[in-house]
């Protein structure tokens, strides 16, 4: 049971921006463990950080949480077009996430918005809501314990998925239901096909193909992550999340990449470096929880 003390202190930690951000971001996942509207109150003071990375993962935590009491705020910073595009597009997926169908119009709304990743993201969001409306009972997370922003193809045959994951043509709520069934799949052939998705046309796929590879965990995806991430014309959005991928994986082939971008010019692909590269030691480490901020608390001085 944590007090309401200790709640404090952590989301403290999170808004402190003196503090390291790999710090901020075990605080982060932390408050997102607790829930409730205690934590939901300090991750959504944390908007105002100048870090879009934090506010990224600030929206993506929120929408994991699957609280509607999220909503407001959610709203808010997809509403804001003075927030980073990639900030303002967790924002959608996280309003698909909680799963509310009262937010149905305004993702509508929001599915012509000039920045093509937020209108994307909302398109996909309201495929979800209105795929939840017509399953009703289905589970909310998948294998990995993660509310995704479609639910996997029912398709099982890796060529298929590949092929529809690749198709350029199809509608980008049926590719990232293939390519959630592929990542649901493992073993190394997926991971291969799910790796060609980095080279496709939407930025925004090419970014989730990176999320999922990162929690797929499979090293054979190693050599085309830190190619995307080395590629300077890449949008920042995917090489962060290639970069986080690549933390995630936690292999040794994995570190010469994030060494190699920890000075990158961008400033959200350098501090994905640095949470990937704190991620990493958790995972080669003995800790059993990288969302550690409440242990560390209660550790005696």
């Amino acid at each position: 049971m944590v007090t309401e003390q200790e709640l404090d202190a952590i989301g403290q930690v999170l808004v402190d921006a003196k503090q390291p951000l790999q710090v901020r971001f075990r605080a982060l996942f932390t408050l997102r463990g607790l829930g409730g509207p205690g934590a939901i109150a300090w991750i959504s003071r944390a908007f105002s950080d100048d870090s879009a990375l934090l506010k990224h993962e600030l929206a993506y935590c929120l929408g994991q949480m699957q609280d509607a009491r999220a909503i407001p705020v959610l709203v808010g910073v997809l509403q804001d077009t003075s927030q980073e595009p990639m900030v303002r597009h967790e924002a959608g997926e996280a309003l698909g996430a909680i799963g509310n169908p009262e937010v149905l119009d305004l993702l509508k709304q929001y599915s012509t918005d000039p920045v093509v990743e937020v209108a994307e993201t909302c398109q996909l969001a309201v495929g979800r809501l209105e795929w939840l409306q017509e399953h009703p009972g289905e589970p909310a997370a998948g294998p990995y314990l993660s509310v995704d922003p479609a639910p996997p193809a029912d398709e099982q045959d890796l060529g298929r998925l590949r092929e529809a994951l690749l198709d350029e043509a199809r509608p980008l709520f049926d590719r990232y239901r293939a390519m959630f069934a592929l990542r649901n799949a493992g073993g190394r052939d997926a991971a291969l096909a799910l790796a060609e998705g980095l080279r496709c046309g939407s930025a925004l796929l090419r970014h989730e193909v990176g999320y999922v590879l990162g929690q797929l965990q499979h090293e054979a995806a190693v050599p085309a992550l830190a190619a995307a991430l080395a590629r300077p014309a890449e949008s920042a959005m995917v090489r962060h999340e290639c970069a986080e991928a690549l933390g995630a994986i936690a292999r040794p082939a994995c570190l010469p990449a994030l060494r190699a971008h920890a000075a990158d010019p961008e400033r959200v692909v350098r501090e994905s470096c640095a949470v990937a590269l704190d991620v990493w030691a958790h995972e080669r480490g003995a800790g059993l929880h990288y969302a550690d901020a409440l242990q560390r608390l209660r550790a005696p001085p």
